[in-house]
């Protein structure tokens, strides 16, 4: 597979760093034929959140970008109201915690009996009312080029990650058109988008003419973070479930999965797509498609 070129890493705002030595770390073990073989293997670490001095959550993540993790978990969670001053996010690596300090008091002990372990890589946590705040919500009703789709496919799977590098990861892209722009990974999907999510907020940044793409499937809990963040499409390399394509379909998210190659398939949004796209010029990746060690 042909890795990306410099001019295709230098257009990302955030790219992966495989190389981080805080990231994975070397494991020796034994192969197939009993040789020794090294190779590098995710590290897990626990980052306990905190919305003022309330604790929150403590969820397992890879440790990069802590800040906006925090701040995008919060922000999916309902927890921060739009236009709530953040006075300061506090990150100590020893503790292991982050704490978001905002202008106004916390009262979530009720919020916080309600959780849901959801059904995502590393356990992801949704807290039971979350589903409240799609009450209404109705996404732009944006167009989506199947010419970005197949742009987009090729340049986030030669993009050099940990994903490719060590595998048992999950990564999501926040894309503009046919170009991604901040690509973020943990071990589980619900950490990645939490982590752009939390970009966005810090940054101001628009959402109605974004695409959000991740590796991992299209459950519920995917498509209503990504609603929450009022991103009009979803795209993912993998399948998707009955609930995150009957949410998706009620708020006017445009849902595309299986994307491999020339394929994918459209179950929410149909109408949406641009099919200025002739698939048989898009190379075919068949049933290999030279990623090593990645798992979905």
């Amino acid at each position: 597979m042909q890795m990306a070129t410099r001019d295709d890493l230098d257009q990302y705002l955030i790219a992966p760093d495989p190389a981080h030595h805080r990231l994975t770390r070397a494991v020796v073990g034994r192969d197939q034929d009993g040789a020794e073989t090294q190779i590098s293997v995710v590290e897990e670490r626990p980052l306990t959140i905190f919305l003022n001095s309330q604790e929150i959550v403590t969820a397992m993540t890879i440790g990069d970008y802590p800040e906006y993790l925090a701040l995008g978990f919060l922000s999916n969670q309902g927890m921060l109201q739009p236009g709530e001053t953040i006075r300061g996010i506090d990150y100590d690596e020893d503790l292991e915690t982050v704490v978001v300090r905002t202008d106004g008091q916390t009262t979530y002990e009720e919020k916080l009996k309600k959780k849901t372990r959801t059904s995502g890589c590393a356990v992801g946590t949704v807290f039971g009312d979350m589903m409240e705040g799609l009450e209404g919500l109705v996404l732009p009703r944006t167009t989506l080029r199947t010419s970005w789709l197949y742009a987009l496919s090729a340049k986030i799977n030669r993009t050099p990650s940990l994903y490719l590098e060590a595998g048992a990861i999950h990564g999501t892209v926040l894309c503009h058109q046919d170009q991604p722009l901040v690509y973020m990974e943990d071990v589980g999907r619900h950490n990645a988008v939490d982590k752009i999510a939390g970009w966005m907020l810090s940054k101001g940044a628009t959402a109605e003419d974004k695409i959000l793409y991740t590796t991992g499937r299209l459950t519920s809990e995917m498509v209503i973070k990504t609603a929450m963040m009022g991103i009009p499409v979803l795209a993912s390399r993998s399948g998707f479930t009955a609930w995150g394509v009957e949410i998706a379909r009620e708020v006017g998210l445009t849902l595309v999965g299986r994307l491999r190659g020339r394929r994918f398939i459209c179950l929410s949004g149909e109408e949406r797509l641009v099919r200025d796209a002739d698939p048989a010029t898009v190379p075919d990746e068949g049933k290999k498609n030279g990623r090593k060690g990645a798992s979905l």
